[in-house]
């Protein structure tokens, strides 16, 4: 049953608790001054919201015994990357009868009243249950932001294999980043889940489908970034040893053709002297002939030299066709 109190919206389960859906401009609203008298254990997490600008999550037990669970989540709607401060921001609060949230956004709010939520919530034994489902709708956003991911790391793979350019380092980077982001985003959740696990032990939760449920999500999510946190790093060995085999290739060809080209510096060096006695030098067409003659014969000599011993490789040989270097 789903009723308003107080400018409270609430929802009352059938297993006996109820959802608070709160919405509140400022924490001297009233609505928040009738939670603090109507639920005494929220005093502390309603002085901790006005200094928490991230995550927070907190376990304590007022009676030494049961359990209350509050803090904030950081969370996006959206598929693509934006600046943390224009993600949505919520605060929570669970104890033995109530699962209340402040500031929930209007999508999550749309999807929870979905029949299938609803169905799901007074279906559940206990209010971290009801936690468990929301917690569980809100991955479906990293969720999807990951896939949207996954298709942009595929066309950077595939800009790998056909054409290794010196921009795609920035690509790949740009990649890490974005998987960083949702991978910061995704921690908080699984802290929940240890948090929900050191409140309720596995004696109240073994049973407890939703919490198995979020278990199996966030350990799927878990090797999804694992998984693309190796395959990026891959590309980025990649690139760097392309990028060091296409410079130890550039070093050695300059290397070899400097090599080649010795005796003809040599050559010329002699010739270009500014003495008047040398071989040639003043023969006229057939001194620079014989000069010239030389040089040619040196340098094939050298080069087909230094080919038979093995020492140019396929360096000066490369089929750019083939290469995807």
């Amino acid at each position: 049953m789903e009723y308003e109190k107080h400018g409270q919206r609430i929802i009352a389960v059938d297993q006996g608790w109820s959802w608070h859906d709160l919405e509140f401009e400022s924490l001297a609203d009233s609505i928040l001054h009738k939670l603090r008298q109507d639920v005494p254990d929220t005093e502390e997490w309603l002085d901790i919201i006005p200094s928490v600008d991230t995550n927070y999550l907190s376990v304590r037990f007022p009676d030494g015994k049961k359990p209350i669970i509050f803090g904030s989540l950081v969370y996006s709607v959206e598929e693509e990357m934006q600046e943390i401060e224009d993600c949505v921001h919520i605060h929570f609060f669970v104890n033995q009868d109530r699962f209340i949230t402040l500031n929930l956004d209007a999508h999550t709010r749309e999807r929870m009243h979905m029949r299938e939520k609803m169905t799901m919530l007074h279906d559940c034994r206990l209010p971290i249950e009801g936690m468990f489902v929301l917690i569980r709708t809100i991955l479906h956003y990293i969720h999807v932001g990951m896939d949207r991911f996954e298709k942009n790391l595929r066309k950077v793979e595939e800009t790998m294999k056909k054409h290794n350019k010196k921009h795609l380092m920035d690509q790949i980077l740009t990649s890490r980043f974005e998987l960083l982001y949702w991978s910061n985003l995704f921690i908080p959740f699984q802290e929940i889940v240890t948090a929900a696990q050191e409140a309720y032990l596995e004696e109240e939760l073994e049973h407890s489908a939703y919490f198995r449920r979020l278990i199996f999500r966030t350990e799927r999510m878990n090797v999804l970034f694992r998984h693309y946190e190796k395959e990026i790093d891959t590309l980025i060995s990649i690139d760097e040893a392309v990028s060091a085999f296409r410079g130890n290739d550039i070093m050695k060809t300059l290397t070899i053709m400097t090599a080649i080209f010795t005796p003809a510096t040599v050559i010329g060096a002699i010739w270009g002297m500014n003495f008047d006695f040398l071989p040639w030098v003043k023969t006229g067409m057939t001194g620079f002939l014989i000069i010239s003659s030389i040089t040619i014969f040196s340098t094939l000599a050298f080069y087909l030299w230094m080919n038979m011993k093995g020492w140019t490789g396929d360096l000066l040989q490369v089929n750019k066709k083939d290469s995807h270097l």
